[in-house]
């Protein structure tokens, strides 16, 4: 046996170095040669690393969270000899001094036959011991050993595993761990099933949760913004989407409200072409955009991305809806390329259904202008003579107020306004 040595390697497109966001494997583990060892994420992607070999982890070079170079020795495995190599010599950059090896585990023991009945007149086995209900039967902080089943369980009925005993193996909680403390008599004062919890977990913000942190501290830090608020009617806008959804073709997307707003921005920074803006703070300068590059917020299972349509004043409607659905799927499944994520030049904010009804959306620095969109819903409105249900919807917009004053920024939402009271004008040349 000897020791086979993993290096970071080189992810491409000339990166240099790439953040550890998770592990796959832990000292004393055996792993196969393929199985996942850890994932890194640079500027553009997450990576997973494979292993080239067989063997048991005896070293792990650096904690989720850590920055690591390419080419710096990520983990150590013993292996057999034929597949081991020399470990090369450290990097520059030196990693986290090695923990000690854990002691090679020895094979799992075959399983024993069922034990026999004892004999007649043999003493009686003693039943294991059970903790009253709302004991606390392991210290502060130790994780309670439980199946996924008898953790579902537990869950659905509200109940601490921590003020479980556990019989099974190593203190492991079983089903009938759980039957006995629902039959055991609650303390005095308490519930069984209604007990503090004074526990404290620990997250580390690690890749792309560390960098949206980073990035809206910079916009906060940086911008003194101004939020403007204006109500909607989108009832003529949502009649003509419907229409025009019945109508289309099998190969377009279902239009959204998403590309009649893309329009509607369109048309209006082109008349305030200082809305449409990158502000260099350092240098002092504004730099105007010609191409409308519209960033639209998506939720994604990593976290907030913000995927860009790019030069949105060459695009239709359809053409808008096309490349909206493509960057936000390529998003969600983490497939979305560096130039997918970058060069916006004014950012879209919506949270759909659950809009609320204001919100005050942080710019995407070092963008000067945010749109967020608020929940659509029916209202009551007063049209000279009664009152009428119409479909309202708030937009909730953000300008940053050293290049963008109140008078701009309002007249910027007042142009998206009538153009998407009045949807006929979004197709209207001049």
């Amino acid at each position: 046996m000897s020791e086979h040595v993993i290096k970071l390697p080189d992810v491409g497109e000339g990166v240099a170095e790439a953040e550890l966001v998770e592990w796959h494997v832990k000292l004393g583990d055996l792993v196969r040669e393929d199985a996942l060892l850890a994932a890194v994420m640079t500027d553009k992607a997450t990576v997973e690393i494979p292993s080239p070999v067989s063997g048991e982890v005896v070293w792990l070079g650096a904690e989720v969270g850590d920055v690591v170079a390419i080419g710096s020795e990520l983990v150590r495995l013993k292996v057999a000899g034929d597949e081991a190599s020399t470990p090369a010599p450290q990097p520059a950059k030196v990693p986290p001094a090695p923990k000690a090896s854990p002691a090679p585990q020895p094979p799992p023991a075959p399983k024993s036959a069922p034990a026999p009945a004892p004999a007649a007149g043999a003493p009686a086995r003693p039943a294991p011991s059970r903790h009253l209900a709302g004991s606390a039967p392991r210290a502060e902080g130790d994780k309670p050993v439980a199946s996924p089943a008898v953790r579902h369980r537990a869950r659905e009925a509200g109940v601490d595993l921590r003020r479980v005993a556990g019989t099974g193996p190593a203190g492991r909680i079983t089903h009938d761990d759980l039957d006995a403390y629902f039959a055991a008599p609650p303390r005095a004062g308490g519930s069984p099933t209604l007990q503090p919890r004074t526990a404290v977990e620990e997250v580390k913000l690690v890749g792309l949760r560390r960098r949206i942190a980073e990035k809206m501290a910079a916009a906060h830090a940086h911008i003194p913004s101004i939020t403007y608020v204006e109500e909607i009617d989108v009832t003529a806008l949502e009649e003509l989407r419907a229409s025009l959804n019945r109508g289309k073709r099998a190969d377009q997307p279902k239009l959204t409200l998403l590309p009649f707003l893309m329009r509607a921005i369109v048309r209006a920074v082109a008349e305030q072409p200082q809305l449409n803006a990158l502000f260099d703070d350092e240098a002092g300068i504004v730099h105007q955009h010609a191409g409308v590059h519209i960033g639209i917020a998506a939720q994604t299972p990593s976290g907030l991305m913000v995927p860009v349509v790019r030069h949105a004043e060459a695009r239709d409607l359809w053409g808008c809806a096309m490349e909206a659905t493509r960057i936000a799927e390529a998003a969600k499944a983490g497939t979305a390329t560096r130039e997918d994520l970058t060069g916006s030049t004014i950012t879209i904010s919506s949270l759909g259904a659950m809009g609320g009804v204001v919100s005050t959306p942080i710019i995407n620095h070092p963008e000067v202008a945010i749109v967020g969109v608020n929940k659509m819903m029916m209202r009551p409105v007063w049209d000279g003579s009664g009152f009428v249900p119409r479909k309202m919807m708030n937009l909730s917009s953000s300008f940053d107020h050293r290049v963008i004053d109140g008078w701009d920024a309002a007249s910027f939402v007042q142009r998206i306004k009538a153009l998407l009271e009045t949807p006929a004008l979004l197709f209207m040349e001049g």
